[in-house]
């Protein structure tokens, strides 16, 4: 019988190579952690789904013969490797069921981006196969700003600066917004006119979005639901 050492290591001779990768991959996204993320599973998570994003876009890429590893196989995989995970090594499977609950909590950042006459607007879809159009959007990092989470969220996005276009007022606190609750987690969508209909739109995250594109459509706001 094939000891469960003997599987892992080929496990991860199947992942990099060797262990160096593991290695490469523990430091770069969990070791230098601030001792408090170092203390939640959730945050350590969040790390090692940074990781594997690394691992499909960067790594794989260089070697097509890796196989593409599935966030639950992937995070075992650093549990079980990075000593400083060990008092959670025997616990990430918890860990990893905590983690998917937990995302469905953290706030989530966007952007309706409308053109001048409002009857076109940015949709984007995701690169995974069944993914559907959606405004730009996406989870907001630990003390960002809630207009700075839409900000790069759109840019990553679609390339978008809306910034550098001039769509950000002066005073950030009266830029429009439409909060949205789904189940745990709450939305909050700012409202962008102006967007030129001329604009080149190319997503910066690999993997992540596969297309963008202005849209014609029939928005409704409602007045409870859109700040003045």
């Amino acid at each position: 019988m094939i000891s469960c050492l003997l599987i892992f290591d080929v496990i991860v001779m199947m992942l990099t190579g060797s262990t160096k990768g593991l290695d490469d991959l523990s430091v770069r996204f969990i070791i230098n952690l601030p001792k408090e993320e170092l203390e939640s599973s959730e945050r350590i998570c969040f790390q090692i789904e940074e990781a594997q994003w690394f691992y499909e876009d960067f790594i794989r890429p260089l070697d097509p013969t890796l196989p593409s590893m599935h966030l639950r196989k992937f995070c075992s995989l650093i549990f079980q490797h990075c000593p400083l995970l060990a008092e959670f090594s025997d616990l990430h499977a918890a860990a990893y069921s905590e983690f998917l609950a937990y995302k469905t909590r953290v706030p989530v950042r966007g952007a309706i981006m409308l053109n001048n006459a409002m009857d076109h607007v940015i949709l984007v879809k995701g690169w995974k196969k069944g993914s559907k159009w959606s405004f730009p959007r996406g989870k907001i990092n630990k003390d960002e700003k809630d207009i700075d989470c839409a900000v790069r969220e759109v840019y990553e996005e679609t390339g978008f600066d809306l910034r550098e276009a001039g769509l950000i007022p002066v005073d950030e606190d009266n830029a429009k917004y439409i909060d949205v609750s789904l189940r745990e987690q709450q939305m909050r969508l700012y409202v962008f006119r102006g967007v030129p209909m001329d604009a080149n739109f190319e997503p910066k995250t690999r993997k992540e979005i596969s297309v963008s594109t202005i849209d014609k459509v029939k928005l409704m706001f409602y007045a409870d639901g859109c700040r003045k």
